[in-house]
């Protein structure tokens, strides 16, 4: 081998060494099923939504897999993993605090999670908005916008079929909540055997829902201890509680923090993201982070996301009825859960409008025709003195 042949190979080496060296960002519960990661965020909704489980207004085995992914597929929920990796309002990550002298303030972190509960709503309301396309002007189930095949892809940019655009803004909905309770200290519990600190703050060991995933009213998080403001008639916003904590997110993701997570609470003091769920109990086993590994706090996290999993589903079901009627928003949910919605979401075959009347018309005329007929065959003959 010449030379500079070989000096290049080494340089191509050393690339590749350093590249193994660097430690992957690890944002969220898993979407894929390697470096550690086993599909979290798959199985915590197929767990929470799936026909599996036999729940009302599931999602059958095609919608299923857009929506939670499968193979190669990141699907709906694993959308935020493809395109916004770096935002940290999509994973609710950066709302990081700690009582005594923490390089930040409360109010940053306050920020930060109204950032991520905003950005929530904004996907919860894309959906609600996209939804209106399902139907056509009589209500009924339009088919070009609920095709099943193509698949739908979330990256694609031109993808318009309303059933692919509602979930894939409902599937962010659900990757960002879900992350929630695996960066935050809602539901774990700190290690007892160490002090309290930025690598070991405190837990809340919360069940899920939470209150701060309130994602149907108007108004963010307004205030950390005062009276707390009304988001609209469905009641008041929550605030931050005491202790509250989310994690610090940088590329290079360790304990110590560094860069700009030195001497703060980081994501991989705190996630909760790795190890082993049942995609039909919701069983979690095998916890693949420190935190996760302490007390049952990888079960605990799990628990949290599929709750708050059900109840985003069950306030987007509720939401719907709002804006767009009973009728129409039952048949958009059956729309969105079936398979083959215009079979089996369609309505009455005899449509409304004037050629609709007709043959309403038409019908009830030869039906009461039939019937006088029948009752003049029924007639007795007349009884003899």
């Amino acid at each position: 081998m010449s030379a500079p042949h070989a000096s290049a190979v080494r340089v191509l080496l050393l690339v590749l060494l350093l590249v193994c060296a660097t430690p992957s960002p690890a944002l969220a519960f898993g979407t894929i099923d390697t470096g550690g990661q086993n599909r979290e965020h798959e199985r915590i909704t197929r767990a929470a939504l799936a026909c599996t489980n036999e729940r009302p207004d599931c999602f059958g085995p095609i919608t299923a897999d857009y929506l939670a992914g499968h193979d190669r597929e990141f699907g709906a929920v694993g959308a935020p993993d493809s395109d916004e990796m770096a935002d940290s309002a999509a994973h609710c990550d950066d709302a990081d605090y700690l009582d005594g002298g923490y390089p930040r303030t409360e109010t940053a972190a306050l920020t930060a999670l109204t950032d991520c509960v905003e950005h929530l709503r904004r996907r919860f309301r894309d959906g609600l908005d996209s939804a209106a396309f399902l139907l056509d002007d009589r209500g009924e189930v339009v088919a070009g916008e609920v095709a099943a095949g193509p698949e739908c892809d979330p990256r694609e940019r031109d993808e318009d079929r309303a059933k692919c655009t509602v979930l894939e803004s409902f599937g962010r909905v659900l990757h960002g909540v879900q992350d929630f309770y695996s960066h935050s200290n809602w539901a774990d519990r700190a290690d007892p055997s160490r002090p309290i600190g930025p690598d070991n703050p405190p837990g809340l060991h919360r069940p899920g829902p939470s209150p701060l995933l309130n994602l149907r009213g108007p108004s963010p998080l307004l205030d950390l201890r005062g009276p707390a403001p009304l988001l609209d008639l469905r009641g008041p916003a929550p605030v931050m509680p005491a202790g509250f904590t989310t994690g610090c997110y940088v590329l290079h993701d360790q304990v110590p923090g560094v860069g700009a997570c030195e001497l703060r609470i980081t994501h991989a003091a705190l996630n909760k993201d790795r190890g082993l769920i049942d995609p039909v109990s919701g069983r979690a086993t095998e916890p693949g982070t420190p935190r996760g590994q302490v007390a049952s706090n990888f079960a605990d996290a799990v628990a949290g996301a599929i709750a708050e999993s059900r109840r985003q589903w069950a306030d987007f079901r509720a939401e719907l009825r709002a804006r767009y009627g009973p009728a129409h928003a039952d048949r958009m949910i059956c729309a969105l859960t079936h398979d083959d919605p215009v079979r089996d979401c369609q309505g009455s075959p005899v449509r409304r409008g004037p050629a609709g009347l007709l043959v309403a018309g038409v019908v009830v005329a030869v039906v009461v025709l039939l019937a006088i007929g029948m009752r003049r065959r029924r007639v007795p003959p007349p009884v003899p003195f």
